[in-house]
Formats: C-alpha cells, structure tokens, sequence
C-alpha cells in the first residue's frame, strides 16, 4: 500500500496536532504547550509538516543563528559556530515511521537551508537512550560533535552536525 503525504508549511490550525504528536514522543523531544510552539513558530527558519489526507503524521521545526532561544543545545551549538540551521525537533508518528517522512523532510530543509548556513545542528538522546533517532540521524548524513548532560544530569545528549553546501 502506497502512502502519498505531502509537506506544507506549519499554520496554527496544525498546532494541536503538533502538540499531540510531540507529547507522544517525549521524553525524546521536551513537551511544549502552545505559547512556547507558537513563539518558536514565530523564530523558525523552516517549520513544516508532513500530512497524509489532511492528517499532521509528522513534522519539523528548525531555528537559525538569529533565534532567541535558551535551549542549552541551542546554546552549545551558537557558541561553537557562526552559522547553522538547529533542529529544535523533528517527530514522525508512530504509526507511520519506515514511510520516509522524516527523510523526506531533511531533504526539503537541506534545499532550503544549503544557502543559509554550512550546517545543520541537532542532538539526539543517549539517556534515555533512544537508538532509532541515533541510526536514523547516522543515516541522513550526521556526525556525532559532541556531548552534554541537560536537565540536572537526567539527559545526556549526542550533538550532531551535517555538512551542506559549500561555504
């Protein structure tokens, strides 16, 4: 069976289904209520989503350089390097992870990023460890550049960057 999704841009009509998906997937992504999505919608660089008959079965949100964000992964990310797309988060359902949605997604950030920054920045969690992300992002071309513990030592994430273009 064919599954036939496309990618559009974030609306607020789509925020509630974001917000379910996202609560779905934490602790590997933090929970956020709709102020803090609707103030990072407002900063994003590119913030889409994947839907399947109108359903949101994905998304991905990204910020650059510019954002105003306390994320300490952010923060490690801009105290390294002067220009980057950061992936504050990217959750595909889990009914319909193997679909390609989230590949799918990275490709059509890369085309919209590759004249913006060098790279993208993201982290994955070792602790909790969640090893599909760690593959997946292996997959997509991401290298491992470090490591930090968040939230009093309760998380200890992989920081990942991914080349692109040429700077």
């Amino acid at each position: 069976m064919t599954h036939t999704f496309r990618l559009v841009a974030a609306l607020p009509n789509h925020y509630a289904s974001i917000l379910a998906l996202n609560e779905q997937a934490v602790p590997h992504v933090n929970s956020i209520g709709i102020t803090q999505l609707s103030d990072l919608a407002n900063q994003s660089f590119y913030f889409k989503v994947a839907l399947l008959e109108n359903q949101v079965v994905g998304f991905l949100l990204c910020l650059s350089t510019s954002a105003n964000y306390d994320s300490l992964n952010y923060q490690w990310f801009s105290q390294r390097y002067t220009e980057f797309i950061y992936v504050d988060r990217i959750v595909v359902s889990p009914d319909h992870a193997g679909l390609g949605i989230g590949k799918q997604l990275y490709e059509n950030l890369q085309a919209d990023a590759v004249h913006h920054a060098p790279i993208i920045a993201c982290e994955v969690n070792l602790q909790p460890a969640n090893p599909d992300s760690l593959a997946f992002h292996q997959k997509q071309g991401f290298c491992e550049v470090g490591q930090q513990e968040t939230e009093g030592g309760q998380k200890v994430v992989c920081l990942m960057t991914k080349s692109i273009g040429t700077w």
